[in-house]
């Protein structure tokens, strides 16, 4: 039985001399009971130094002479290091070791107050800490130029907010007011560039045209985030609740997502429900678009991206689930850091790293709860809950359709905006489809002009920050003086929820800017069979 013993002491202190790590043991009055051998290695102290029986106060005492413990008193140094020690249960500490090299201290107090010390160097771990945050800080200083416009932004909010009552209302007209001047110009350029794309094609210029829109469309989605980003931090949005079907929601995402992943080779599956929620129904899905939006963004070609609801007690969990490069559990929290972006996704798929911020900030605005599972190469899942509606009397929002092969050859549209660089680039696109296009800047320049003098238009696409009106009443005009059953879509920046209300309340379909020319199209389609419907009741 001995004899075991002692074998199996023998063999512990074999291995604990493979550890890479420095141990030594003391009893309780401080003396050196046992080391491993890279304790000394470690130290470079000499060997009598690493005999049993050894103060610990000495092996301090000799890298105090030594000068690894600082400058200063010698004697004095080495009794604040063993009380650095020893004066707790466990202690963890850094200090240089005699090469320079950074060397971490884990120190242990043992129940019969003996005390466990393991140290190990950590200088390269210590290196890589401070190059990352070297890496970091330049990261910074590029984010702080592009983001120029936004600096811009906060400065008039503030000049806004002096002046201002300093109330809600008033900063959300700021805001959209912001949005509509930033983002005009971009939305002329998208127009050009689309009518570009189209007429490019089999000319040996079309690769460069889809350069130019995949670059504006990079600005845009950019812009975007910045200004919701924004919005959210300031208070500007103001969530409502009410009942909506999640049905309407998914019609909405395959109009949206079903081009792109198609163009991705993704499979993009939506399972259909018959679900109600309760919460705000455009906030709600801005997060579950960015959700969509990384999960086809980081999956592969052939991969596959799952959206449904299911009903869980008293609330219903909408998932997105996708196949992609996923992450691992260490890395949750960083993903929702703004300008944060994992490595292998950074190179896989351009962007700034705000979406999972904004859904971040949207969530807690809501109050809402996300979930999260992630396994780094085979997939994520994240998982919104939202209140459960029971009532069935929910009223189904209007269905997008999508962008459909219908000929538009000859539909009369009339264009009104402010910018006449936007009304150029709108009449290139859709003289394109085979449109006949009028366009006017106001409503006065359509009776100056004489537009609607043996022309009626089937159609209008109107905007709705216009110099004399909104472009809400202009619609009211239009349809006065050409007939009430004229269909019309309002073609703003300003993505508030009051805007949207109003237009719906008049029956007015909304397409956002930058205008996307597939969602452009499919909304004109829209109208058309709308016009065509009145005409077959009338």
């Amino acid at each position: 039985m001995v004899e075991t013993l002692i074998d199996t002491t023998d063999t512990l202190k074999q291995a604990i001399d493979y550890i890479p790590q420095g141990i030594a043991v003391f009893d309780r009055d401080l003396r050196l009971v046992m080391s491993n051998q890279r304790y000394g290695e470690l130290l470079a102290v000499p060997p009598e130094l690493m005999r049993a029986g050894t103060p610990l106060y000495d092996l301090a005492l000799y890298v105090a002479r030594r000068g690894d413990l600082g400058p200063g008193d010698a004697i004095h140094l080495a009794a604040l290091r063993v009380q650095t020690l020893t004066q707790s249960h466990a202690t963890i500490s850094q200090r240089l070791g005699s090469e320079g090299q950074v060397l971490e201290f884990h120190s242990s107090r043992l129940p019969d107050g003996g005390l466990v010390i393991s140290f190990a160097d950590v200088t390269a771990r210590v290196q890589a800490e401070t190059e990352l945050a070297t890496i970091n800080q330049s990261l910074e200083g590029r984010v702080a130029e592009r983001t120029a416009a936004l600096i811009q932004v906060n400065a008039e909010l503030e000049v806004a907010r002096a002046k201002a009552d300093a109330n809600n209302r008033d900063k959300t007209r700021f805001f959209a007011a912001a949005s509509h001047d930033l983002l005009q110009p971009l939305n002329a350029a998208r127009l050009y560039t689309s009518t570009l794309v189209e007429r490019a094609g089999g000319t040996g210029l079309d690769e460069l045209a889809h350069s130019i829109e995949a670059s504006l469309t990079a600005v845009e989605e950019i812009m975007s985030a910045l200004l919701d980003i924004s919005r959210i931090d300031a208070g500007a949005l103001k969530p409502g609740s009410v009942p909506f079907q999640v049905r309407d929601l998914l019609k909405k995402i395959d109009v949206e997502f079903a081009p792109l992943a198609l163009k991705k080779e993704i499979s993009l599956k939506l399972v259909d429900t018959s679900l109600a929620v309760l919460g705000d129904r455009q906030l709600v899905a801005r997060i579950i678009q960015n959700l969509i939006s990384n999960a086809i963004k980081y999956t592969r070609p052939g991969g596959h991206v799952l959206v449904g609801a299911r009903l869980r007690g008293a609330r219903v969990r909408f998932d997105v689930i996708d196949t992609g490069i996923g992450f691992n559990k260490d890395q949750h929290a960083l993903i929702f850091a703004e300008f944060s972006r994992l490595e292998h996704g950074a190179r896989m798929a351009q962007g700034l790293g705000l979406g999972l911020s904004i859904v971040k900030r949207l969530v807690s605005a809501l109050g809402l709860t996300l979930e999260l599972e992630s396994k780094e190469g085979r997939g994520s899942r994240f998982s919104l809950y939202l209140p459960h509606h029971r009532s069935m009397k929910v009223a189904p929002e209007p269905a997008p359709a999508r962008e459909p092969a219908t000929n538009l050859t000859g539909l009369r549209i009339l264009c009104v905006d402010n910018e006449r660089a936007i009304l150029d680039a709108m009449e290139g696109l859709l003289g394109g489809w085979g449109c006949d296009v009028r366009s006017a800047r106001s409503l006065k320049d359509i009776d100056k002009d004489g537009l609607l003098l043996g022309w009626l238009p089937d159609l209008v696409l109107m905007d709705y920050h216009l110099d004399q009106t909104s472009g809400l009443d202009a619609v009211e005009w239009l349809r006065h003086n050409v007939g009430g059953h004229l269909p019309a879509a309002l073609v703003t920046a300003d993505r508030s929820a009051a805007v949207r209300t109003l237009a719906e309340e008049r029956g007015i379909a909304v397409v956002t800017k930058p205008v996307k020319p597939g969602a452009l199209r499919a909304t004109i389609s829209q109208l058309a069979g709308q016009r065509d419907m009145k005409r077959v009741e009338a």
